[in-house]
């Protein structure tokens, strides 16, 4: 019975079932012709487009950061913090609460010796009274243009 029940389950699939027909566009002179599909060349469009924004974004890569202060002191905090975005409008202010501390740090510098010279102008302007650190961490490097020449 099993058997009878699984051939009439075959053949009433198959009936289905159709083989894939081939045909062949040739020109007159014997060579085929073929049809493009203009949704593959939408598709490798945006691939690219996707691909150019994945390799304009910012990448974390080993570098330093400068520890201005370490305070429990919020309102001296905010007071540092808008010292040093006055005074170094080009570099990053990284302000972290870890209880009961604020912490208040610096920059994304890939070289040691570019930390190291930004902190002696902070002690030079003596925004903080306390001792200045420059600490290893992951920082943020944004990607080379690619339209800038080289400098020399």
């Amino acid at each position: 019975m099993k058997k009878i029940c699984f051939i009439t389950v075959i053949q009433i699939f198959s009936i289905g079932v159709f083989a894939q027909s081939f045909t062949s566009d040739t020109s007159a002179d014997g060579n085929s012709i073929t049809h493009k599909d203009e949704r593959v060349d939408l598709l490798g469009k945006k691939m690219a487009e996707y691909n150019e924004g994945l390799s304009k974004k910012i990448q974390m890569v080993d570098g330093f950061r400068i520890q201005v202060l370490n305070t429990a002191d919020r309102s001296l905090a905010m007071k540092v913090r808008s010292s040093l975005i006055q005074n170094f409008s080009d570099q990053k202010v990284y302000m972290s609460f870890v209880a009961p501390y604020i912490k208040l740090k610096l920059g994304n510098f890939i070289e040691r010796v570019d930390a190291e010279k930004v902190s002696d102008k902070i002690t030079d302007l003596k925004i903080v009274s306390g001792n200045i650190y420059i600490i290893p961490e992951k920082v943020e490097q944004k990607p080379l243009d690619k339209t800038a020449t080289p400098e020399e």
